[in-house]
């Protein structure tokens, strides 16, 4: 992964504008995914407010899935700076409660 050190959230609209762009370029689901969230990434990731991605594919040649997930539940969150990490063991979709009554069971 590029080193970078802050991470601009885009508008809504934005995305929008992107998710299209990937609408067109894609048919396959996961395809179309891909490409809309490396290019969100293209947009956010900076380097001494610089750009550390030209487009969307040097996202996708550089960044495994679990990178691209992990950086885009930070932007959801704000954008934070790459100084704060999310662990790569934690599901935040987990339910320790419903966990626990299945094994119960």
């Amino acid at each position: 992964m590029r080193a970078f050190d802050e991470l601009r959230p885009p508008s809504a609209g934005r995305v929008l504008e992107l998710w299209r762009d990937s609408r067109e370029t894609a048919q396959d689901p996961l395809e179309r995914a891909l490409l809309c969230n490396g290019a969100i990434l293209a947009e956010c990731c900076f380097a001494q407010g610089l750009p550390v991605y030209q487009d969307a594919s040097e996202v996708l040649n550089d960044l495994t899935g679990r990178e691209i997930e992990r950086l885009l539940v930070r932007l959801a969150g704000g954008g934070e700076t790459a100084a704060q990490e999310i662990p790569a063991d934690v599901n935040p979709a987990f339910d320790a409660a419903r966990f626990a009554a299945l094994g119960r069971e």
